[in-house]
């Protein structure tokens, strides 16, 4: 499988992870959801995300849930995986693991004792030393979840110190102005060009982040084909027919990025739409409600609605 690299574009899916009822990975609709993903026309696939309750699973649940994707996908879009990690020997040791299955590289995001700027910057310059010379990695800036807040400055003198990080997983709300920076960095020479991926909900920014410059998305939602069709559209220069897209779609994604509830909303979306044969989640988790799966069944409702006019 081709590695990961600065050029990387399109849409990268953060996948969830397949549970039975019990509470076990269920494999067979590990296999029916990269099947829809690929059919959807994402660019690639990011697992042991966040929203892939990565943090739920065991060391050899990790390993063999990678495995069986990769399987899978057999090389026809790049995977990326996710290897944050409390210490760097299981970093390397997941990250080691992946890539000899067939990854194109994994995601790191700082851990939450960081504070000042220099930890940040000397964390990340030992995750490079880490993970080594061949393995290209995926900076992840989601303060949201790692309490870590990483300003424009801070994160070129990363992409300086580390020529193996060739992505930036944007997730900063507001960013906007730091993707701006970004780009003015890149184009005017006093920073390398890397790819960025933006991943704040299910894309709620997502047409504004591809004008600032984003070269596509890394988020989740049930609906990948709406970020397939926005950034196509973007990428041929009509934006109206993008913001139409993205507007049509935009209710029940505001309703999938609720906190707390968004992954089971997901979930049971992706099991609604026969992807993966249970919506659990694995304890501890939520649990929706009679009222949540009406208000569910009413914007999918809208949301046809929509989508056959611009139609």
């Amino acid at each position: 499988m081709k590695t990961l690299d600065a050029t990387a574009k399109g849409v990268y899916l953060i996948t969830v992870t397949p549970f039975t009822d019990s509470g076990a990975l269920d494999l067979e609709s590990t296999d029916r959801m990269v099947d829809f993903c690929l059919e959807s026309g994402v660019t690639g696939l990011t697992v042991l995300g966040i929203m892939g309750e990565a943090a739920k699973l065991t060391a050899e649940e990790s390993r063999l849930f990678v495995k069986q994707v990769l399987k899978r996908v057999d090389g026809r879009v790049p995977v990326v995986v996710g290897a944050s990690a409390a210490g760097f020997a299981p970093m390397k040791e997941l990250t080691q693991s992946v890539m000899d299955l067939g990854a194109s590289g994994v995601m790191v995001a700082p851990p939450s004792s960081m504070r000042t700027d220099d930890q940040i910057v000397g964390y990340f310059d030992m995750v490079t030393e880490t993970l080594g010379p061949d393995v290209p990695w995926v900076l992840q800036d989601h303060p949201v979840s790692t309490g870590v807040k990483m300003s424009a400055s801070v994160i070129l003198r990363i992409f300086e110190n580390s020529p193996t990080c060739v992505m930036l997983k944007h997730e900063d709300v507001p960013g906007l102005t730091k993707i701006s920076a970004y780009r003015a960095a890149s184009d005017n020479g006093e920073a390398r060009r890397v790819s960025i991926l933006t991943g704040n909900g299910g894309g709620l920014f997502l047409p504004e982040e591809l004008s600032r410059g984003a070269d596509g998305a890394m988020t989740g939602f049930a609906y990948p084909e709406m970020m397939v069709d926005v950034v196509a559209a973007h990428a041929r220069g009509d934006l109206e027919r993008a913001h139409d897209l993205f507007d049509a779609y935009l209710p029940l994604s505001r309703y999938e990025q609720q906190p707390g509830i968004g992954l089971a909303v997901r979930k049971h979306l992706l099991a609604e739409r026969g992807v993966i044969a249970s919506a659990a989640i694995r304890r501890p988790g939520p649990k929706l409600s009679a009222q949540d799966i009406a208000d569910i069944d009413r914007l999918v409702k809208r949301q046809t609605q929509r989508l056959a006019e611009l139609d």
